[in-house]
């Protein structure tokens, strides 16, 4: 997957993926609008070139109580979010070019108030959306939200990952209708951050083209 192509499809407007991208910003607005007086913490894991959330802070009125790190293994996304956070003025956004499922990574920025799931279930096996389900214990503070995005193509494993945040202590906010191909969720955390452990690995980033390749019962996507 050319995942510097990939990112075109959001410069079509009426695309899935464009509309996904005004869906998830509009969560995140609202996310941000609701976050308490103070400091804000975001993070996001396989960030791409950080369309959802630099396409929200350089007109939020709590920008600058915002630090987030992003985090993105291809170097030409890093790069093109690295510029837009600084041409931007968001001195306080970090992209960290590194994989995404070493929880190692988000060290210093856990538990934050926003954590960013966005481009990662539909490209990985089903295992592993729930392992990086319940890695979001870690990640997120009491009351703090987990925004993700996730294919409904068959076999739709939309609701599948509702009663994964569900059985974790993780309260549905909002999700998309099935009339939407590209759906996008918010879950609002209740429980008690688990610890993080730097050295956990969550995923492995399969690819929706190698997942839909190889699949043969509906079981791998």
């Amino acid at each position: 997957m050319d995942w510097q192509k990939w990112h075109d499809s959001y410069d079509a407007p009426e695309s899935p993926l464009a509309l996904r991208l005004r869906r998830v910003q509009e969560r995140i607005r609202l996310a941000l609008d609701d976050c308490p007086p103070g400091p804000v913490s975001v993070v996001s894991l396989c960030a791409g070139q950080g369309r959802d959330l630099l396409g929200v802070l350089p007109g939020h009125p709590r920008r600058h109580d915002v630090r987030a790190r992003l985090v993105e293994l291809d170097p030409h996304n890093v790069a093109v979010a690295a510029d837009t956070a600084r041409s931007a003025g968001l001195h306080r956004v970090e992209v960290v070019a590194a994989d995404a499922a070493s929880l190692g990574r988000y060290d210093g920025m856990t538990p934050a108030d926003v954590v960013l799931v966005c481009g990662v279930f539909g490209n990985i096996v089903d295992a592993d959306i729930e392992r990086t389900i319940d890695a979001c214990r870690q990640l997120c503070r009491t009351g703090g939200r987990v925004i993700w995005t996730r294919h409904r193509k068959a076999p739709d494993r939309v609701p599948s990952i509702c009663e994964w945040f569900e059985e974790r202590g993780f309260a549905q906010e909002w999700v998309t209708g099935r009339e939407h191909v590209q759906a996008v969720g918010v879950h609002r955390f209740g429980g008690r951050p688990v610890p993080l452990r730097p050295d956990g690995h969550v995923f492995d980033f399969v690819g929706y083209d190698r997942l839909r390749e190889t699949r043969s019962d509906g079981s791998a996507v």
